[in-house]
């Protein structure tokens, strides 16, 4: 069978035998009754597990609502407009009302790009401000023994909002909920305390229940810098929202990721030899640091001692200069899972996931880049999916599975039991 996967903006073929195919994985269909705008107002009046926001609140309290900043894809200025009619239904004065961006470690945003986040409406009715990371008030320690040290300005605000959506997240399980307080609006120290523990077995793709990192995020929420009230959404691959919650800071969360993992998650039979993951092309494939999400979610589905044949065209190259600088200069790649725990750095981390995947499999990439800098990351080099197949099968076999995730970024997999049929995926 002849597939098309995506590769930059034109797409590369590759042929796979009848026998060999174990499926293409594909997000499930799941019907949506609306969508937009529409589904935040609705979440809004139907609040999980609290009042209603207009409820919560108080005439002269100050209200921080944490949202995220531009290397997000939230449409922040469908869901504000929203969240300040419950405000100001409530008598909360938009003087009161401070919108803080969630930094973590990322770059200080310029007015343009918070106007463009929010709407120029809102950007003139309410104050909007960039988490600052160097202005913190600490507000105590986890049992993990990480420091809660949060923004000012959320800090010290009277109620917690938070805006977010939901997705996979490679070692926090899922983004959105709690997240939003940390990272979002914490500072390096404990961003690197909790994300240190990316390395642990437990911290993965799509896994709430003791998942380290997730729990160490919402204690640190629960116990010493609470959230009144979230409201998160799902997007579709055109990053329109179908679907919203609003509510208690994890309940609402929860039924999120319920939803998400019914558009997204895909149960197989069994792992297979040879697994085939593209980010489905550009622009989501124009740099490593971008395609290295497909690699994290194709791991689920390949055999211990199989093969990822990554496809994406990275025509920008690494797309992140600590990232391109640990893939480069490392001795080893498991060098890089001894640093990350005790260095933690925003690029590194995902240099480190890399090399979490290269300890149980062989990692092929088929990409623009030159061939002795992908095998200086400990990648092996190819232009062609078609070629690096052919030497997948050469190495493991005639008779080796293969499994094909042409949108591996977005689609989670899972192997529940063995020698049951491929569900929620397209089998051809």
């Amino acid at each position: 069978m002849t597939l098309t996967i995506g590769y930059g903006k034109t797409g590369q073929e590759i042929n796979i035998p009848e026998k060999n195919l174990l499926g293409v994985v594909t997000p499930n269909n799941v019907e949506v009754s609306a969508k937009g705008a529409s589904l935040v107002r609705r979440a809004l009046e139907n609040p999980i597990g609290t009042k209603r926001l207009r409820e919560t609140v108080r005439r002269g309290e100050k209200i921080a609502i944490i949202t995220s900043d531009i290397t997000r894809p939230l449409p922040s200025e469908k869901i504000l407009p929203q969240v300040l009619d419950e405000l100001e239904s409530a008598g909360v004065s938009m003087d009161d009302v401070t919108v803080v961006f969630a930094l973590g470690c990322h770059r200080k945003q310029t007015p343009d790009e918070m106007k463009k986040l929010v709407g120029a409406d809102i950007y003139s009715k309410v104050k909007c401000v960039d988490g600052d990371t160097n202005d913190c008030i600490h507000m105590g320690v986890t049992s993990f023994g990480t420091p809660v040290d949060i923004v000012r300005t959320v800090a010290a605000a009277d109620r917690r909002i938070a805006i977010g959506n939901i997705e996979y997240h490679y070692f926090a399980g899922y983004s959105g909920g709690a997240k939003a307080i940390m990272p979002g609006v914490s500072n390096r120290a404990a961003i690197q305390a909790n994300h240190s523990r990316m390395v642990e077995e437990k911290a993965a793709a799509g896994r709430l229940d003791d998942n380290p990192v997730r729990d160490d995020i919402e204690e640190a929420v629960r116990n010493f810098c609470p959230l009144d009230f979230i409201v998160n959404v799902v997007l579709d691959e055109g990053k329109e929202i179908i679907y919203a919650a609003a509510g208690d800071a994890v309940k609402a969360h929860r039924a999120g990721c319920k939803f998400l993992d019914s558009l997204y998650r895909c149960e197989l039979p069994a792992r297979a030899d040879i697994v085939v993951a593209s980010q489905g092309g550009s622009p989501k494939d124009l740099n490593l640091y971008q395609t290295q999400k497909a690699l994290d979610n194709a791991k689920y589905a390949v055999k211990n001692g199989g093969i990822i044949i990554l496809v994406g065209a990275c025509d920008e190259g690494f797309g992140e200069d600590c990232f391109e600088e640990w893939m480069t200069k490392s001795p080893s790649a498991n060098s890089m899972i001894e640093r990350i725990q005790n260095d933690f750095q925003l690029g590194g981390h995902k240099a480190a996931a890399i090399a979490m995947v290269l300890e149980n499999a062989e990692v092929m990439l088929v990409s623009q880049m030159h061939p002795s800098l992908v095998r200086r990351m400990f990648l092996q080099p190819y232009s062609t999916a078609q070629a690096a197949l052919n030497d997948a099968f050469d190495r493991l076999g005639g008779d080796a599975t293969v499994l094909v995730m042409p949108f591996a970024g977005s689609t989670l997999v899972r192997v529940e039991e063995e020698n049951t049929s491929v569900k929620n995926s397209k089998t051809h």
